[in-house]
């Protein structure tokens, strides 16, 4: 499988907290990758959840961060929450093709349809949506629209498939995947509180920033059929992805941002220098993922 050209990867942090290796790793493999095929690294700050990145040391923290490490970024800098107009825009186009329903279940009432559900011994351990409001008749909706209820955004995933049929998306590792809409949640793509979802914002910004490769964590390769499904519907290009290993500490727990031990921030007060963490990094990658510190 080769790569398509020009090359354009991005690395998008969420300013939320202290960046960790496992953040390290995944700008410098973008980077890495950009640089090996002569292409573009862009960075884009992922700030549309404004309860959690609220505090503007974090971002500021990103940018210390990076630039302590070297590790460079091209082209400007794309902030989620200066765009919630694009995004706007696309939710609009989503509407008007006529795969959006409102939906007027809280979050409590989720949890509690998915505690009457049986558990499998293998289930995932998340909330699944079962598509109450799906079949909600239209003058239902027009009274409990009438009535001020609060809604959400869900996409009919059965109506996508109908529309687009099961396209194909391709990973370095994983080779070509197919994406098949039905099997995917009727995730939120918009409420009143967040006007856009993670999964509406990515594809809409990886289109606008030219992004050609996606490199991320394995964790969310189970994000990437919705997503794929969402390019067809609103006539983006399709990227290649590069799922990436993601670092533990050596009991096998995943890095997480309040791991405070591997921060970037406390790797420097310890005086531990900068290539150092990038040399230790990428050994730990070649051990399969377990870091076991600087």
């Amino acid at each position: 499988m080769s790569l398509r050209h020009p090359v354009v990867t991005r690395f998008a942090p969420t300013p939320s907290g202290e960046l960790h290796v496992g953040h390290v790793f995944a700008a410098w493999r973008a980077r890495q990758l950009a640089d090996a095929h002569g292409g573009l690294c862009m960075l884009r700050i992922e700030d549309i959840d404004r309860e959690r990145t609220r505090d503007p040391r974090w971002l500021a923290s990103i940018y210390e961060d990076m630039q302590w490490l070297g590790i460079r970024f091209d082209g400007e800098v794309m902030v989620q929450s200066r765009r919630m107009g694009e995004y706007a825009a696309a939710l609009e186009k989503l509407r008007r093709l006529g795969v959006l329903y409102p939906c007027f279940c809280s979050r409590a009432d989720i949890r509690a349809e998915w505690a009457e559900m049986p558990r499998a011994p293998h289930a995932v351990r998340r909330m699944h949506y079962g598509g109450h409001c799906r079949g909600l008749s239209a003058d239902q909706v027009a009274e409990l629209m009438a009535s001020g209820a609060p809604y959400a955004w869900r996409i009919n995933m059965q109506y996508v498939e109908d529309m687009i049929g099961c396209p194909l998306w391709e990973d370095l590792r994983l080779g070509v995947r197919r994406c098949v809409p039905s099997e995917c949640e009727d995730a939120v793509l918009a409420r009143k509180d967040t006007p856009t979802s993670y999964h509406l914002a990515v594809v809409v910004d990886d289109a606008a920033q030219r992004v050609s490769l996606v490199t991320r964590g394995a964790d969310l390769i189970e994000c990437t059929p919705l997503q794929r499904a969402l390019q067809v519907v609103l006539g983006l290009p399709m990227p290649l992805y590069a799922h990436h290993t993601l670092l533990r500490d050596a009991s096998g727990k995943r890095l997480a941002k309040r791991d405070q031990a591997c921060s970037v921030r406390s790797l420097r007060a310890r005086g531990v220098s900068a290539q150092h963490v990038l040399t230790s990094v990428q050994r730990a990658v070649e051990q399969g993922g377990q870091w076991s510190g600087c």
